[in-house]
């Protein structure tokens, strides 16, 4: 499960997971999470609740990272490959802002893999 509490110690809720994480990152006002079933998921903060369904990687993700302009995630696989994920149009990303109606939409995200 995963819980959620405040600054102060204060639980604030919990959500239960299908997946065993592997890997998270906090970004913003999102928790991006990697799994060892190959699934990546974007998490409101602070709801919990999924942004996107889960994206499938077809293998184990073993370590995910947001770059620092927010407009890709970079999750790495069980077999080495690396996928990068972009967020948004490639206008939106050269802007650099993270908002939620670009994190929350599954239409923006692509999937790009050299090794496919």
């Amino acid at each position: 499960a995963l819980h959620l509490y405040s600054v102060n110690g204060k639980y604030l809720g919990s959500e239960t997971l299908k997946e065993e994480v592997s890997d998270m990152c906090v970004t913003g006002e999102y928790i991006v999470m990697g799994s060892l079933q190959g699934f990546l998921s974007i998490r409101d903060l602070y709801s919990l609740s999924l942004s996107i369904s889960p994206l499938a990687m077809r293998l184990p993700i073993h370590c995910i990272s947001v770059t620092k302009e927010y407009s890709h995630i970079l999750v790495g696989l069980e077999d080495g490959k690396l996928i990068i994920v972009g967020v948004g149009k490639p206008a939106e990303m050269r802007t650099g802002q993270l908002s939620r109606k670009l994190w929350g939409s599954s239409k923006r995200l692509s999937q790009i893999s050299s090794g496919e």
